[in-house]
């Protein structure tokens, strides 16, 4: 036997003489790289069989199986160095050809009674031995820290494989199912060892081989490869390149980015699990939910979970997530409908992040406020001196239910305590997280701006853009706004730049537009159509851009169009200040084209014709913009100004007007300034009445924003 491995040479069966010492430990000897003296060397039954079946087949054993036996001996024993060596000698060049060869005649369908059919040049036995070997060499320099000569031996298994049969292999093409277990193995390994040698693009291309290529496959590895593959795609970094169209059937999806192609392979295991052909894996779930939610599709990830069979998801996981899903797509109550069905239930009333979520939500609707006040104290009890992060989130949110109930509050007392006892619980969270959490931070100088101290408003906005870095635009917009309120716009303004200046194109729309409206305070019109000019070129741009996308800038995009929309009202506005009607005209066409059911294009239309003395057209304008949103502030005092202007007479219906603005803004000084007018008229028997409204007007005048704050 050594001969023939020395040599090269065929080795016949009669020739062999049966041994218990290894082979390779004579062969290694020399090389330093056999087993330790004392090491048991004797070959265990399954080798030996693996040996005695390989001669039986061709009567001969070759110099390239030799070595493949011997290293996988070594191997087995863990010498892994000595087993390389091994495999080492063998000429893959050599014996690939055969092994091609003989794949290709494996894969042919059976002529009958044909004489041309030649014998291949080696047993599929033989071809699984050998494959196994280049393999095994490839595991033994991973083991190394060889990756890129592991892979490179590993590629050669399949390179070998897909030129012999280009179209797949048969389903029947070996009954060997070593040589079938070999295969995907190697299928397995390869994009592993790609990664490792940090070969990202190879990497994917390797896993796209694995799916396309008809290698039979198990469910069970062509699963696990599914599933690795897309948690490269999500979280690898690596933007994948496209896929070969030649490899896509007609008519067939094609994913054009890394988070479609992930969503792909998810939603496929998932049916493969519904169809129980794999046992349920819970990160499948995970990884769904993240690469859905990036992409936007909350609604489907919804359909995703609801078709779960019973038992896989818990029921408050499964409604929590459905509230998530339907939260996001807007659909708040059907979310908050979910959180009181799951909270009502005795087992899951004390879910303390499904409290704050419908807390969260309950904070956004007036009628709900008392219901969400509700669901924040009973969170703060079961959390408090436990974990302040959550705390806080709960007691921020405590100090924004507070704030926007007060503003549905007739009393003045009242109103005062529930304001003040927000401030303490927005401060409160402030001291928990150590003044560290944006969030809280931006509230609490909101809260403090709304209410008038600009000073600690203005210093808890510059904490804010301290913590932040300038990273979101809302930060600069409130410090812009309370620097506007303080009278200081060229500071403001300064602010502004200098955020325009640090934030991409595509955010810049509430910017350019707050430094519009600094500039018409300061008198600078012409400076202000400019800007205006420049915000709608942007948006333009945006929206086309936005055209080649999909759901995933949906919101963005919704939020685009509202803001060319204002944007068209301010510019008319301006030009209405100007005198320039046709211009102003022109801007609401814009405007009626984007949403002809706008309460504030009719307001703006409203201004220009009382700007041109159209009095009646004006109330016209302003009864519409009522008509479609009751409760539009700017119209309700547009329209008790027309009134007088056109019957000073109707003072009960101006004072319903102004009172109703006020219910829902207390901090509007035009309305106070009518209505100090409205009590001046009634003959002098408000005249208190009317000083106290001038004055609230006056103070609230010195202290506007150009914007709201909120």
């Amino acid at each position: 036997m050594m001969k023939c491995i020395c040599s090269g040479e065929q080795l016949r069966i009669e020739d062999i003489i049966p041994s218990s010492e290894s082979l390779a430990t004579r062969d290694y000897s020399a090389s330093g790289y056999s087993s330790r003296a004392g090491d048991d060397t004797k070959a265990d039954t399954s080798n030996i069989e693996e040996a005695e079946s390989s001669l039986r087949e061709s009567g001969i054993l070759n110099y390239e199986e030799a070595r493949a036996l011997l290293g996988r001996l070594e191997y087995q024993k863990g010498n892994i160095e000595a087993a390389l060596h091994v495999f080492e000698g063998i000429d893959i060049a050599a014996v690939v050809p055969k092994i091609k060869l003989s794949i290709a005649r494996r894969g042919e369908v059976p002529r009958r009674n044909s004489l041309s059919d030649a014998i291949p040049p080696m047993s599929m036995h033989a071809v699984s031995l050998l494959f196994e070997a280049i393999l095994l060499k490839a595991t033994s320099l991973q083991a190394l820290g060889r990756f890129t000569e592991a892979a490179q031996s590993c590629t050669v298994i399949l390179d070998t494989v897909e030129s012999a049969l280009p179209d797949g292999l048969p389903e029947n093409f070996s009954t060997d199912c070593k040589l079938l277990e070999t295969l995907n193995k190697a299928v397995e390994l390869l994009p592993e060892l790609l990664k490792l040698a940090c070969v990202p693009q190879e990497a994917i291309l390797s896993y796209r081989r694995a799916l396309l290529y008809c290698w039979n496959l198990d469910v069970e590895t062509r699963s696990k490869i599914e599933k690795e593959y897309a948690v490269f795609l999500l979280y690898s970094g690596t933007d994948a390149a496209p896929p070969n169209l030649r490899a896509q059937a007609e008519g067939s999806f094609i994913p054009r980015n890394n988070i479609e192609e992930a969503i792909l392979l998810l939603l496929v295991l998932l049916r493969r699990y519904i169809l129980n052909k794999i046992v349920w894996d819970p990160s499948i779930l995970d990884h769904l939910s993240f690469a859905l939610s990036i992409a936007g599709e909350f609604r489907a990830l919804a359909r995703q979970v609801e078709e779960l069979l019973p038992g896989i998801v818990v029921r408050r996981q499964k409604y929590t997530i459905l509230a998530l899903c339907y939260y996001a797509e807007g659909d708040d109550m059907a979310a908050l409908n979910l959180l009181r069905n799951l909270m009502n239930n005795r087992d899951n009333k004390n879910g303390i992040f499904e409290l704050v979520l419908a807390a969260k939500i309950c904070a956004e609707y007036p009628n709900l406020l008392e219901e969400g006040m509700g669901y924040a104290r009973k969170v703060l009890p079961k959390i408090e001196g436990k974990c302040n992060q959550m705390a806080s989130v709960a007691k921020c949110l405590l100090g924004l239910l507070l704030s926007g109930r007060s503003r549905a509050i007739v009393s003045d007392s009242e109103r005062t305590s529930r304001l003040c006892e927000a401030l303490e619980s927005l401060d409160s969270a402030h001291k928990m997280t150590r003044g560290r959490n944006p969030n809280v931070l931006f509230y609490l100088s909101l809260e403090n701006a709304e209410q008038r101290k600009l000073d600690i408003a203005l210093y808890y906005a510059k904490q804010l853009l301290k913590l932040e870095g300038g990273s979101t635009v809302k930060g600069w917009l409130l410090l812009a706004r309370i620097l506007s309120a303080q009278k200081r716009y060229i500071d403001a303004e300064s602010i502004i730049n200098a955020a325009l200046d640090e934030t991409g194109k595509w955010n810049q729309g509430e910017l350019l537009r707050t430094k519009a409206k600094l500039q018409i305070a300061q008198g600078h019109l012409r400076d202000a159509v400019e800007t205006y000019t420049h915000l709608l070129a942007v948006l333009q741009v945006q929206r086309k851009s936005f055209g080649v996308q999909k759901k995933l800038v949906k919101n963005m995009r919704n939020n685009s169009r509202s803001l060319e929309m204002e944007t068209w009202h301010d510019l008319a506005n301006v030009y209405t200040n100007l005198s320039q009607w046709r211009d102003a005209e022109v801007c609401l066409i814009k405007s009626e084209a984007i949403d002809p059911h706008s309460a504030s294009r009719c307001h703006s239309a409203g201004l220009l014709y009382q700007a041109r003395g159209l009095h009646k057209e004006a109330l016209q304008s302003f009864q519409k913009s009522l008509d479609i949103e009751p409760n539009h502030v700017p119209s309700l005092v547009s329209t008790a100004i027309v009134l007088r202007q056109l019957d000073g007479q109707s003072l009960p219906v101006m004072k319903s007007f102004l009172t109703d603005a006020l219910r829902l803004d207390r901090t509007n000084p035009s309305a106070w300034y009518n209505l100090g007018l409205v009590y001046k008229s009634e003959n002098g028997v408000s005249a208190l009445e009317a000083a106290e409204c001038f004055e609230a007007a006056e103070l609230l005048q010195e202290s506007a924003p150009v914007e709201p704050f909120r």
